[in-house]
């Protein structure tokens, strides 16, 4: 029985974590094993510094025994591992999955060396399989999802149980399904130029390197 494919993805992005840095940890199921990879490191005596990408990421370091760097105190970021929902052969990226996708932005922006880690399946010819998510406010939220719509996508609000999903920044997210996104610097630009919207799930020129794997346990890596 071989390793688990997002084990082995997270482990190969583990293994770029190296002393003294400050480690920028991703959320998600991909995510988790190379954070569980780093907490091994790190009880082996690895010095690093984590910045969580979410509340749930967070307590998983915590447990872990990862040192935490509180984001203010945050300047540079040395290296980032996080995982993605869909991706390009150019490295473009939709995140969001998660509904983490503002603070692995903002993470993701001071971020020397961004890698992703994902599943082979997870690539596409044309971005836009995967439902794009925006984090919009809930002030006038309808029209916000109207504004969205109008750029021609089928959008719904996320929901959890019964009620909307609110985010760890007490936001909504808009699913906005596309299905081809043929320009993905151009859309991010126009989504993010709606007033209601505080940033959306495009992850464009910000990957350094993806790590995927093609389901026979073979690393494959795009960079």
């Amino acid at each position: 029985m071989g390793m688990n494919p997002k084990q082995l993805v997270g482990e190969a992005a583990a293994a770029h974590v190296k002393d003294g840095m400050i480690v920028g940890l991703g959320t998600g199921s991909t995510a988790y094993f190379a954070i569980l990879k780093i907490g091994e490191m790190v009880k082996n005596g690895l010095k690093i510094k984590g910045v969580p990408t979410s509340k749930q990421t967070e307590e998983l370091a915590t447990t872990l025994g990862i040192p935490l760097l509180p984001i203010n105190e945050v300047k540079k970021i040395d290296l980032t591992i996080d995982g993605a929902d869909e991706f390009d052969a150019h490295k473009n990226l939709i995140k969001g999955g998660g509904a983490a996708l503002l603070r692995e932005k903002i993470i993701a922006s001071v971020t020397d060396y961004y890698i992703i880690i994902t599943d082979a399946s997870k690539q596409s010819e044309v971005l836009g399989s995967f439902a794009l998510p925006v984090e919009v406010t809930p002030f006038a939220k309808e029209i916000t999802l109207m504004q969205l719509k109008a750029l021609g996508c089928e959008a719904t609000f996320r929901k959890k149980g019964g009620d909307l999903l609110v985010t760890d920044n007490q936001n909504y997210i808009a699913d906005c399904k596309f299905e081809r996104i043929p320009n993905p610097v151009e859309l991010n630009l126009k989504i993010n130029q709606i007033p209601g919207v505080v940033e959306n799930g495009l992850f464009t020129e910000m990957a350094d390197l993806i790590i995927s794997e093609d389901g026979k346990g073979n690393l494959i890596q795009i960079s």
